[in-house]
């Protein structure tokens, strides 16, 4: 065989084996199928994981204790009630900050900066806004910006937290500043008291709410009172500040007449008041940050820890405490705490605008939160207006219809507040 036919032989035999390779049958093991679907099980599942991942997030918030502010945190353990803990696969990181919170500032500042470590955490909210809250949101904001920071009832000047709080709520001091003399006039009473200190009507709040409350009493036609009460911080403490009022209460509705309303600046002041006025004659329409556990519990001796919680059974308890001592028809305050509404409505806000559900500037889904966790009351506010009759987008103001107690709701809620009371500011001398 020469070298040439050789060659045409190998060809030959390449083309054959190839032709062969093509048309031989494939063989389909079972084994096969089962592989393709084990695949397309771990491809699936991941995919599953990934999307339940990006749905999933945290809200946080940070209040004071049982002993500080007790309402503040009950709202954080009904937001637990209905969206579970973190710590057990829900939703609420719930902190508390220290007690004695002007002392241990940094503390409070690091217990706010920390839920920015949750990668899951996408809204905080602090109530009570105390010193500190807008540096602790400032840390939050340099680590995640994406982080929606919420303050209730903010004690810093208000340009400061609306520096860097996306929203900030508090109690409405402009409108109640009308509303409240609106309300004793309401109730009958010709003379209103105002009683508080130097250091609160340093507070732009306090001060300008001083000054609307001066004012309406003077186009109301009641004659206004501006008494002075020793501060609670200062060195006769909370025990001489409270038996202060005690003595004080007889001599002051003696001296005004029972046909005189009383309101106080500071949480201390409010039991003795309610106590005396009880005995001796006069009106108490609401307390600075009202709720039926406001001085109420301990003034009239009611035993609250069955009705924990349940805002309707604790009116009804002090509502006929208040009825028997005689104090029925005289006496107010919101049926809702203001600090419980705080805390699970705007976690409740913050949870809407992070699934989509509403924006920052929804003051009406806003209003609608606070409802959730108040049926029957009903809720109004406005944006803050500052000193420079600026309109601040970020911070709201709120207020519930006045309820008092032994009568019913006053539909001060539904109550138009003259423009002009708006822009009246704290004066100079305050």
């Amino acid at each position: 065989m020469n070298k040439k036919n050789a060659v045409w032989i190998g060809v030959a035999v390449v083309i054959i084996l190839v032709l062969w390779a093509i048309n031989r049958p494939t063989p389909q093991p079972e084994v096969v199928e089962e592989s393709v679907v084990a695949v397309e099980t771990q491809t699936t599942e991941p995919e599953e994981e990934a999307a339940d991942e990006a749905g999933a997030f945290h809200i946080g918030i940070v209040t004071g204790t049982v002993s500080q502010s007790e309402d503040d945190l009950r709202g954080a353990e009904e937001m637990i009630r209905l969206y579970g803990d973190v710590a057990t696969g829900g939703m609420i990181k719930h902190l508390t900050y220290p007690d004695n919170f002007m002392s241990e500032m940094e503390t409070t500042i690091t217990q706010i900066a920390s839920m920015a470590d949750d990668p899951l955490m996408k809204v905080v909210v602090v109530n009570q806004g105390i010193p500190g809250t807008a540096e602790g949101f400032r840390r939050i904001k340099e680590k995640r910006p994406d982080i929606l920071c919420i303050a209730g009832e903010a004690h810093e000047d208000p340009n400061v937290i609306a520096s860097v709080a996306d929203l900030t709520v508090n109690a409405d001091f402009v409108s109640r500043g009308y509303l409240i003399p609106h309300s004793a006039k309401e109730l009958g009473a010709k003379t209103f008291v105002h009683i508080s200190f130097p250091r609160h009507m340093s507070y732009e709040t306090l001060g300008r709410r001083r000054a609307i409350m001066e004012k309406a009493c003077e186009d109301l036609g009641i004659r206004f009172v501006f008494e002075t009460a020793p501060d609670p911080t200062s060195d006769v403490g909370v025990a001489g500040a409270q038996q202060f009022i005690l003595e004080k209460v007889p001599a002051w509705v003696e001296q005004y007449g029972s046909d005189t309303a009383f309101f106080c600046t500071n949480d201390a002041h409010t039991e003795p008041l309610l106590r005396q006025l009880a005995e001796y004659g006069g009106y108490f329409v609401e307390a600075d940050l009202p709720s039926p556990l406001m001085g109420y519990p301990g003034a009239f001796g009611v035993d609250l820890k069955d009705e924990s919680g349940d805002w309707p059974a604790i009116l009804k308890k002090v509502e006929d405490a208040v009825t028997e001592a005689g104090a029925g028809g005289r006496m107010g305050t919101w049926a809702y705490s203001l600090g419980f509404c705080h805390t699970a409505g705007l976690a409740e806000f913050g949870k809407l605008i992070a699934e989509g559900n509403a924006t920052i500037g929804d003051t009406d889904k806003l209003l609608e939160c606070y409802g959730k966790f108040s049926p029957g009351a009903k809720w109004n506010g406005n944006y803050y207006v500052d000193a420079a009759s600026t309109t601040m987008d970020n911070f709201y103001l709120v207020y519930q219809d006045t309820y008092i107690l032994g009568k019913g709701y006053l539909g001060v809620a539904d109550v138009e507040v003259p423009e002009q009371y708006l822009s009246i500011q704290m004066t100079p001398a305050e």
